[in-house]
């Protein structure tokens, strides 16, 4: 009896203990659930929960971004089409900024002539050279912080950084005294002579032809018929244009402008032109006192130019003595310019060759908004390469400006007295006349110093130089 009364004791004390674990275990699942539970009700005015987890796309609808399919190589249709659908619509993309990357002599007039000529292009024709000129003989490597600064300055319509390095117009009478540095006009200022802003209304109510008309500009009837203005003035209608193009030669390095084409604002893009290098060189002979100046500032800067990385460069044929690109010390005075405008075309092609490594590395930034030009693929197909261009700035593609590109490659001379002179060429006479005009030395001495950066661009070594 007392057996059996023990048994059901602890039966019980059993489901006692039973009932208190699991009376401590929905306490412990409880209490949680009620302080989540009320701290959710406390948040419910001011956001409402999600029943789900969104997906990626509707993620981004929602914030306004949308997805960038990854990006593919500079030469697909595709990628181009798509970036400039996106760059062609204001709303989205906004102001559009190109830089026209280039050295002298690679056609980079007749390229920025292209976009001068466009109806929505407001065009900076070199407006470094100021600087470049103030600052002389300083190298070129040292300048291009400068340069820089220089240009995001310019792309905003800020043109009051050229009173720090141009000298006003000069006066009238040689004898009278130069008017301030605070009184300068667009007189003298971004090839003003030829400039579509600057020569139209209503900058100039008097202007031979309109802005939208395409056409050269005649510099005599622009600087007889439109009296300098004031610079407040250009920036206001610079303010006006959705695309604003600069065209300069003194960028010697693409990696200089990284940091305006990470600026967030600023949406910059840029062509870089490129041109056989015997052909650079046969044309800057043709205007060798006009470089000289600008050579030497290039060649101050040899020794600071940095060796690309990359793989170890290919030994170079030795050249006989006394015909080193830098002799100019062992050679008679009146060749001393050829020397030393020598001497730049291999700094040069050394930054071109750095340039080259650096857009296939792909950086990022550069990703949709470089793109590159060879000055022969322009004049030989004028209109397929004006469209790509225009795509990638964003631009429709007036059939007048066809009917322009056309007729300027397909004059019929190579060149005039004045080299800098734009006008109608023979592209096939443009493209080949170094094979004429430069001699087997000359030919060999260019093909020693450029030969990387012409196998990077697809130009072949003439027969005895082909490695």
């Amino acid at each position: 009896m007392k057996g059996r009364r023990r048994w059901c004791w602890r039966g019980e004390h059993r489901r006692l203990a039973l009932l208190l674990a699991l009376y401590t275990l929905l306490l412990l699942l409880l209490v949680p659930y009620v302080l989540d539970y009320g701290a959710r009700r406390a948040r419910a005015d001011e956001e409402p929960l999600l029943r789900r987890c969104p997906s990626l796309e509707e993620a981004l609808s929602e914030w306004g971004w949308e997805q960038r399919p990854p990006p593919l190589g500079d030469d697909d249709d595709d990628d181009e089409e798509e970036a400039a659908a996106t760059a062609g619509n204001g709303s989205r993309a906004g102001k559009r900024h190109i830089y026209l990357h280039a050295t002298w002599r690679t056609g980079s007039s007749f390229l920025g002539e292209l976009f001068n000529q466009h109806p929505d292009v407001f065009y900076l024709y070199e407006p470094m050279w100021h600087l470049w000129q103030a600052l002389y003989p300083g190298d070129a490597l040292s300048l291009q912080g400068a340069l820089r600064d220089m240009l995001r300055a310019l792309f905003r319509c800020d043109f009051s950084v050229l009173r720090l390095y141009a000298a006003p117009a000069a006066p009238r009478d040689p004898l009278g005294a130069a008017p301030p540095a605070a009184n300068l006009t667009t007189a003298g200022i971004f090839g003003w002579r030829t400039n579509k802003v600057i020569c139209s209304a209503p900058l100039c109510p008097a202007a031979p032809r309109p802005r939208r008309e395409i056409g050269l500009v005649d510099g005599a009837a622009c600087e007889q018929r439109c009296p300098p203005r004031a610079l407040r003035e250009l920036e206001a209608e610079c303010r006006k244009y959705p695309v604003v193009v600069i065209k300069d030669v003194r960028l010697l390095d693409l990696g200089a402008l990284l940091p305006l084409l990470r600026e967030p604002g600023l949406n910059l893009r840029v062509v870089q032109l490129f041109r056989d290098p015997r052909a650079v060189h046969n044309s800057r002979l043709k205007a060798k006192q006009a470089l000289l100046r600008e050579s030497i500032q290039v060649l101050r800067s040899r020794h600071r130019a940095a060796e690309p990385r990359g793989p170890p460069r290919p030994q170079q044929p030795p050249l006989p003595p006394g015909l080193g690109l830098l002799g100019a010390g062992r050679a008679p005075a009146q060749h001393r310019a050829e020397f030393f405008l020598g001497g730049a075309l291999e700094v040069i092609c050394q930054a071109w060759l750095r340039d080259l490594l650096l857009a296939r590395r792909n950086p990022a930034a550069l990703r949709r908004r470089y793109t590159q030009l060879r000055y022969e693929d322009l004049v030989r197909e004028p209109r397929a390469q004006l469209r790509r261009l225009l795509r990638f700035a964003g631009l429709p593609v007036p059939p007048a400006m066809e009917a322009f590109v056309v007729n300027m490659t397909r004059g019929a001379a190579y060149s005039s007295e004045r080299p800098f002179l734009i006008s109608a060429r023979d592209a096939r006479e443009a493209v080949h006349a170094w094979r004429e005009r430069l001699s087997r030395q000359q030919v060999r001495q260019v093909e020693a110093a450029c030969g990387e950066a012409m196998s990077l661009l697809a130009y072949p070594l003439s027969a005895g130089e082909r490695r």
